[in-house]
């Protein structure tokens, strides 16, 4: 480590030191809290029982489960001794999350009891995992976490640089196929002093960790908590009556949303006649009847925000009350733009694609340089995302580029490609073609429209239930739609953007 660096275990050690007897952790389901004082002390021994089990700087650690204490020490021990973390989408299929463990190779893996027996089934195909540990201490039949406790190795930081890797988070499946997002200390951090900024955090602050810590808005929301010396009180699956009541209980102050989270917490606070006082401030893409709802009911503050994975989940944000349908502004330390087909600078008015440069953008997608190179191409990271600059500098964000169409219910992110990749598997689908629709739950649903071939039938549920067993069920179609005629455009394809003016109502 350089005079220069600061890494998350230097974070942890900072904390310690500055706010040792103050509540770090809150677990839930266990009832477990710990002080930063507690995780520094925990971090050191599982990063000595890794150390001393032979994980080394450079060597991935793939983690399979549901939000937990275990899981964030994980996070902390890994950067003591310049691992990498692999967290592992638990909602994927035992496929695709096979997939994503042979992408990176972690050495070692670490589940959830509920998740090993597929594990324990498909270990022939999982050739450079070493060693399986329970997630949470003994619970499994896996080796137990808690050895790792029983270690005598002595923590040294083997010369962990603010740029080397920290985790990888795999995007969703662009033309068939996850990329492994790297993103370093240094992203990390930097992305967590922003949202500490933006939302004025301090150690009286309070936030409810209720995104999977899979997902870069669930660790870095997380993290910015911690680094501002706050406490996190996490749960293990979403539930909005708990999710009142950790509220009220705790005083939380702070969360992210995805729909239907805000609405159903502000039901969910309604009938218990609560009016979430402590609650100022909400970052998400809610809907702008949630938002409303949520400020009259708490004088709270929503944020509004544009990044992706490969940004450190940040590249604009603001308030959404100062331009209402935008994503904020360029965040501090972050060059964001859009340009044209040939990357010329576009006037406000003008969208075009977002382009971004700065300490925010990700190291690159693991072992694909030739993807690496195309996105990276000009000194630019090319999000693939539409967008345009009003004159007063808000962003609003306009779609994806039509090669890379994405869907987004819910907060994940889904290609089209991959779902009618699915659907044409089935034998009575001709063509198919997968668009994005208006959904009061989801803010965005997944729609299928089939052409079916000469003689076949078809119905919804059936088609919805077929794709829910081949890919993970977050991607299933929530509308399908049955038609005569599929519009192509000359080359034969589906010609998407008159698909969407037909049957892009839910």
């Amino acid at each position: 480590m350089g005079l220069y660096d600061f890494t998350f275990y230097d974070l942890i050690q900072r904390n310690a030191a500055a706010f040792s007897r103050s509540m770090a952790w809150y677990e839930v389901d266990d009832r477990l809290s710990l002080t930063f004082g507690d995780v520094k002390n925990r971090v050191d021994l599982i990063a000595g029982g890794l150390k001393a089990a032979g994980i080394e700087k450079g060597d991935r650690l793939g983690v399979l489960g549901k939000n937990s204490i275990e899981y964030f020490l994980l996070y902390g021990a890994a950067a003591a001794v310049g691992a990498i973390i692999l967290p592992v989408n638990w909602r994927l299929n035992a496929d695709e999350i096979c997939y994503i463990l042979n992408d990176c190779t972690p050495r070692f893996l670490f589940a959830d009891e509920e998740f090993q027996d597929m594990i324990t089934s498909r270990r022939p195909d999982l050739p450079s995992i070493e060693k399986y540990y329970n997630l949470k201490g003994d619970s499994g039949s896996l080796d137990a976490f808690t050895s790792l406790l029983d270690a005598d190795e002595m923590i040294e930081t083997p010369g962990v640089n603010s740029d080397d890797g920290f985790v990888i988070i795999h995007t969703a499946a662009v033309a068939g196929r996850p990329r492994g997002a790297l993103l370093s200390h240094a992203n990390m951090l930097c992305a967590c002093l922003h949202l500490d900024y933006y939302f004025a955090l301090s150690e009286k602050d309070v936030h409810l960790s209720l995104l999977p810590l899979f997902h870069v808005g669930g660790l870095f929301m997380a993290v910015s908590a911690f680094q501002a010396g706050a406490l996190n009180v996490n749960i293990s699956r979403f539930d909005a009556d708990k999710a009142v009541g950790l509220i009220e209980e705790f005083g939380v102050s702070l969360f992210f949303d995805f729909p239907p989270i805000l609405a159903s917490i502000l039901k969910a606070a309604g009938e218990k006649k609560c009016s979430l006082p402590t609650l100022r401030s909400v970052v998400g893409l809610g809907t702008p009847e949630d938002i409303d709802r949520y400020q009259k009911m708490t004088s709270g503050t929503y944020y509004c925000i544009y990044g992706q994975t490969e940004t450190a989940m940040l590249a604009t944000m603001g308030r959404y009350n100062d331009a209402p349908g935008s994503a904020g502004k360029p965040v501090i330390l972050a060059d964001v733009r859009t340009v044209d087909d040939d990357d010329r600078l576009l006037p406000p008015g003008e969208p075009g694609e977002i382009v971004m440069k700065g300490p925010l953008v990700f190291k690159g997608y693991w072992n694909l340089p030739e993807d690496n190179s195309h996105t990276f191409r000009g000194g630019w990271h090319h999000t693939g995302d539409m967008g345009r600059f009003d004159e007063n500098g808000f962003l609003f964000y306009a779609g994806r580029k039509p090669e890379k169409e994405l869907i987004k219910p819910g907060g994940e992110n889904v290609y089209p490609a991959e779902v009618e990749k699915i659907i044409l598997q089935h034998p009575a689908v001709e063509k198919t073609a997968v668009i994005g629709v208006p959904d009061p739950k989801w803010k965005e649903g997944i729609k299928a429209v089939c052409q079916l071939k000469a003689g076949e039938s078809l119905g919804n549920a059936e088609l919805i239930a077929f794709v829910g067993d081949r890919i993970a069920r977050y991607k299933k179609p929530h509308y399908v739609e049955i038609v005569s005629d599929l519009p192509l455009k000359p080359d034969g394809m589906p010609d998407r953007e008159k698909i969407k003016k037909l049957y892009g109502q839910s």
